[in-house]
C-alpha cells in the first residue's frame, strides 16, 4: 500500500522559514509529477508548487520567489523549503504525488502556522 508521510510542520514567525518534506513508502511505480498543496482554515485546498523529474516547476503566485520545491527520485521524496513566510502562508500543508495513469496519492498533511 502506497504512503506518503510528510514531516517539518510547525510554528514560524513571519519572515521566517521552515521545510517540508515528504516520503513516499509501497510504490512500486514511479511518480512522475510531486507537489505541494495547501488548505487554510475555512477556505479550499488549494495548489502551491509541483515539480516533475528533470522537468519544469510551477508555484502558484502568492509563493514564487519565497518557496522552493525539489524532488529526490531516488529517495521518493519531495520537499518543499519556505522562506519569508507570512501568516497568509498558515495552512495545512499536504504533499501529492501522481502515480501511473495520474492517479493522486496524498500525505496526511502537517500544519503550518506563522505567527509572531
Amino acid at each position: 500500500q502506497v504512503q506518503l508521510v510528510e514531516s517539518g510542520g510547525g510554528l514560524a514567525q513571519p519572515g521566517g522559514s521552515l521545510r517540508l518534506s515528504c516520503t513516499a513508502s509501497g510504490n512500486i511505480f514511479r511518480f512522475n509529477v510531486k507537489g505541494w498543496y495547501r488548505q487554510a482554515p475555512g477556505k479550499e485546498r488549494e495548489f502551491v508548487a509541483s515539480t516533475t523529474s528533470g522537468g519544469p516547476t510551477n508555484y502558484t503566485d502568492s509563493v514564487k520567489g519565497r518557496f522552493t520545491i525539489s524532488t529526490d527520485d531516488a529517495k521518493n521524496s519531495v520537499d518543499l523549503q519556505m522562506n519569508s513566510l507570512k501568516p497568509d502562508d498558515t495552512a495545512v500543508y499536504y504533499c501529492q504525488m501522481l502515480g501511473p495513469l495520474g492517479r493522486p496519492y496524498w500525505g496526511q498533511g502537517t500544519q503550518v502556522i506563522v505567527s509572531s
